[in-house]
């Protein structure tokens, strides 16, 4: 993290220059109108705000994947091509910049109410990190689970700047006895009765210097439909604890039992969060840290490529919750690896890019495999995990080619 780092001031005018153009959010044309039919048909849109071409999931509420070749074009995830994932369809089509608050309260000592103004005054944090869906990769889950039919979009990395949460906390000043804070957002549910999205975290987490309330994305305000005008980050942490259009911090003297923590987002609490198909009364905990991912980005699943030819290869890994030690491929089915040069480290959450050039492939057909191990050991498992909700993929992706 870059606590130094000198980032151009974001003012009232560049706020509102980008929530103008915002009208058509809830009017979808054309190719919005359409979803895909299964996990092997993708439709294309460019008809988001603020969105370039986008595979689109679902329209109400937005959710966009990034197509799998923005990856191989650098180490961060342009704004534009950056995926969107809400949970209800009732967001708002522009935030007024002026009158926008957020709310800490609850717990504190002295409740607070913060125009945008206060918070961009406030000293900055700045740093690289990757958000991914809890169900990135979902549509590769063997049963096939429900939910969207994510393939390996649903993630991207920029660099945030911000301001500390708790900087925000100890503002407030947090009473003896908190466990817990309560992040709300601007979005709400379009069904009567529905539990409004809301995350929390354990109270030392939340304070842990690290967790941001972030205004600025990759050097710009942050798009409407990626969280505009601030967004909770939770480094190494899954996307669905950054809520996004935050207004509202609750502070919390008891665990939080609410739907968001007690029902939704659990994962089974064994190894991998790993089950079996039809499995039942497994303990369960809420999703948390990220896990390694890795993977071949120059080439596709069906590529033919030069027998007997020097092979270049690049990618791209991230550690989860901690930084990239190494990446390996292998082309005999893990029996043995080859390690890969690592590119410019942009810090402990960020994705890291990879290069190898391999030995010429035999003519027919090549199997490769990437594996990223992180610098706390954890590597990637060669079997994949399963459970009923398609979260926390990542066994060793595998990059089928023909060499001819």
């Amino acid at each position: 993290m870059d606590q130094g780092h000198r980032v151009p001031m974001i003012g009232r005018r560049g706020f509102i220059a980008g929530a103008a153009a915002l009208g058509a959010l809830h009017h979808p044309t054309g190719a919005l109108g359409a979803m895909a039919r299964d996990a092997d048909e993708a439709v294309f849109t460019t008809a988001f705000p603020q969105k370039g071409r986008m595979i689109l999931q679902r329209t109400r509420p937005p959710l966009l994947e990034t197509p799998f070749e923005v990856f191989d074009q650098g180490v961060f995830t342009p704004n534009d091509r950056f995926f969107v994932r809400w949970h209800w369809a009732g967001i708002p089509e522009q935030v007024d910049v002026a009158t926008f608050t957020l709310k800490v309260h609850g717990h504190v000592e002295r409740p607070l109410t913060l125009g945008l103004g206060e918070l961009l005054a406030m000293p900055r944090i700045e740093y690289a990190a990757v958000n991914q869906c809890s169900g990135n990769s979902r549509s590769l889950f063997s049963p096939r689970v429900g939910g969207a039919q994510w393939r390996h979009g649903a993630m991207g990395n920029a660099r945030w700047v911000g301001v500390p949460l708790k900087a925000v906390l100890d503002r407030a000043g947090v009473k003896a006895g908190a466990v817990a804070i309560r992040a709300r957002g601007l979005d709400e549910p379009v069904v009567p009765d529905a539990p409004a999205f809301a995350k929390s975290l354990a109270i030392d987490h939340a304070r842990d210097g690290e967790v941001m309330i972030a205004f600025q994305m990759n050097g710009e305000q942050l798009p409407l439909l990626n969280g505009f005008p601030l967004r909770l980050v939770v480094p190494g942490w899954y996307s669905t604890y950054w809520v996004k259009m935050l207004s509202d911090i609750e502070v919390l003297a008891a665990a939080d039992d609410q739907y968001w923590t007690k029902v939704a987002y659990r994962i089974p609490d064994t190894p991998h969060a790993s089950v079996a198909p039809g499995e039942a009364g497994y303990a369960q905990v809420p999703i948390n840290r990220m896990v390694p991912r890795s993977f071949i980005t120059n080439l596709v699943d069906g590529a033919r490529v030069a027998a007997g030819k020097p092979l270049a290869l690049r990618g791209l890994a991230f550690g989860g919750d901690q930084g990239v030690a190494k990446v390996e491929v292998s082309a005999d089915g893990g029996a043995t690896w080859r390690q890969t040069q690592l590119d410019r480290d942009e810090g402990r959450y960020s994705f890291r890019q990879w290069h190898l050039t391999a030995p010429g492939p035999a003519a027919g057909p090549v199997r490769l495999l990437a594996r990223c191990t992180n610098t706390a050991g954890e590597t990637q498992p060669l079997v994949a995990n399963w459970n009923p909700n398609g979260f926390m993929r990542n066994v060793v992706e595998t990059t089928t080619l023909t060499a001819a």
